[in-house]
């Protein structure tokens, strides 16, 4: 069992359990408060399981579960456990589908990548523009309710399928199709189709560099097939490299966290090191790169004689970092924004990017070419 609902005697919701990759319990309490910028709220709970003690997390625009129209606003994103946002989101789906609605929006703040990514495993968008997260980002982007199937194994392993095997989360770590109703999504730790079977794979630069699982097109069968992390000392990389990644992520993030994104970074030490089973590693302030990303950036290098290449590998190399630290640095951005006072908070908003903002971060950029292509000849 995955949710379970309870309803009042006039059709409202009174309470929905859905549980997470973990195997833990997120709890929805509708009209729980009226204190929020939008009116009344619902609120979100977490436990270890539906009879135990549970934590409040956050709140989101009240919904009326038995005749969904939109797609609710959530005030503390960063505070959900791992899957929680999913969860809640797929529950929504499901129940706007069984009510009959076929078109929800989303109108609320921060319409960012993050969230754009999120709303494609439970539902399905509906525009005719070429870009549909520029239309998203604008508020003009329609979704047709599409909830997932979820699949709980062994192994602190569960299994998202829709037509198939979408996105499996096993230990804490979820690895995802990297194509997405048209969408191209960054995929690091990749689903992806080989003879006839279903793997969970690292991947970057464009290559699988290591597979952790492999299963059945139903997901009835699974073999675990990782392999352990070589113990090698970190390697640290120039602060200009953190800031170049700091400003490629700040391209590819909402205008409005740019600055707060730099800032975050400034205060961030990057390093290659040995992770297990994984790209990155997060550790306070210290921000860790797999050396298996570092090798693969070397394998292209050695295919690429002409400097104009190496440059283009170089930028693909900070590209790929920003993506893989751009969850991080986009969360403690707005945690850093949310702290602000409500004034300084519209004014961000208000922001579109200045053009001497996008003169200084290509210059960063640039010079973190330069830093990252300068380590791979120190050996």
């Amino acid at each position: 069992m995955t949710t379970t609902l309870c309803w009042t005697a006039d059709g409202s919701l009174e309470r929905a359990w859905t549980r997470i990759a973990d195997g833990s319990w997120v709890m929805i309490e509708p009209r729980a408060t009226r204190d929020a910028p939008w009116g009344l709220s619902d609120r979100l709970w977490h436990a270890a399981d539906p009879a135990a003690d549970a934590a409040p997390l956050t709140i989101f625009e009240a919904v009326a579960y038995e005749r969904i129209d939109r797609i609710p606003v959530l005030a503390e994103p960063a505070r959900l456990p791992p899957d929680a946002a999913c969860a809640v989101l797929n529950l929504i789906a499901g129940l706007a589908m069984d009510g009959g609605c076929s078109r929800l929006g989303y109108t609320g703040p921060y319409p960012t990548e993050q969230l754009f990514l999120i709303l494609l495993e439970s539902f399905r968008y509906e525009t005719d523009e070429s870009d549909p997260l520029a239309a998203f980002v604008s508020g003009r982007l329609a979704w047709r309710p599409a909830p997932h199937e979820r699949i709980r194994l062994g192994d602190g392993m569960t299994v998202q399928l829709r037509d198939r095997v979408d996105k499996v989360v096993w230990r804490g770590r979820a690895y995802s199709r990297a194509d997405w109703q048209g969408v191209a999504r960054h995929a690091p730790r990749r689903v992806r189709d080989a003879d006839g079977d279903v793997l969970c794979s690292l991947w970057t630069l464009g290559e699988p560099i290591e597979d952790h699982l492999r299963l059945d097109p139903d997901a009835t069968v699974v073999e675990v097939i990782a392999p352990p992390a070589a113990g090698t000392a970190p390697r640290p990389l120039p602060a200009t490299v953190m800031a170049g990644v700091a400003s490629a992520t700040a391209a590819l993030s909402a205008a409005p966290l740019a600055s707060s994104l730099r800032e975050v970074a400034a205060d961030c030490e990057l390093a290659w090191a040995s992770i297990d089973r994984d790209l990155v590693a997060v550790e306070g302030r210290r921000l860790q790169v797999s050396y298996g990303v570092r090798d693969a950036f070397l394998r292209r290098l050695r295919g690429a004689p002409t400097r104009p290449e190496r440059l283009g590998l170089g930028l693909a190399m900070v590209t790929e970092i920003a993506h893989l630290l751009g969850d991080v640095l986009r969360a403690r951005a707005q945690a850093r924004v949310a702290a602000l006072a409500p004034d300084a908070q519209a004014r961000l908003l208000g922001e579109s990017g200045a053009a001497a903002d996008a003169v200084d971060d290509a210059r960063r950029i640039a010079d973190a070419i330069e830093a990252l292509l300068a380590d791979t000849e120190d050996g």
